[in-house]
């Protein structure tokens, strides 16, 4: 049993898609410049949210220009099934690093923006194929 879908319901997916895409995109592009902005801060985060000390400026650099192709890949759509899935993955570490700080919510709100971004990384994730507004074949 098949539907068709409506060029309205398409065309409105599809910008939905894009809004979705975009909104991620600015989180984790600015998440990537502060690597290169602050780096301090990249590395204080690495070590109280990853248990990863003793980082320096160096790879928080090559890990800032590393995420920066993958944010740009994922922003234009090249490789959706690899830069979707990334980003998806990515910020879902990040949004369960920080799980302890969801024990105390009314002291760390912030934190609780990243489960919608998650989510929204999930729907874009499996909904790739029909994100193709302002994407590179």
């Amino acid at each position: 049993m098949s539907q068709s879908i409506s060029p309205a319901l398409t065309d409105r997916l599809q910008n939905s898609l894009l809004a979705l895409r975009l909104g991620v995109f600015i989180v984790m592009f600015i998440w990537t410049m502060d690597k290169f902005v602050n780096p301090a801060h990249s590395i204080g985060v690495f070590d109280k949210f990853y248990g990863i000390g003793g980082s320096s400026h160096m790879i928080t650099y090559l890990l800032g220009a590393l995420q920066l192709l993958l944010v740009l890949a994922f922003v234009t759509g090249i490789k959706k099934r690899f830069t979707y899935g990334l980003i998806f993955l990515m910020h879902g570490g990040s949004t369960l690093s920080a799980f302890a700080k969801y024990a105390d919510p009314f002291n760390s709100l912030l934190f609780f923006a990243a489960w919608p971004m998650w989510a929204a990384c999930f729907a874009l994730y499996l909904l790739r194929d029909a994100d193709v507004k302002f994407t590179i074949k």
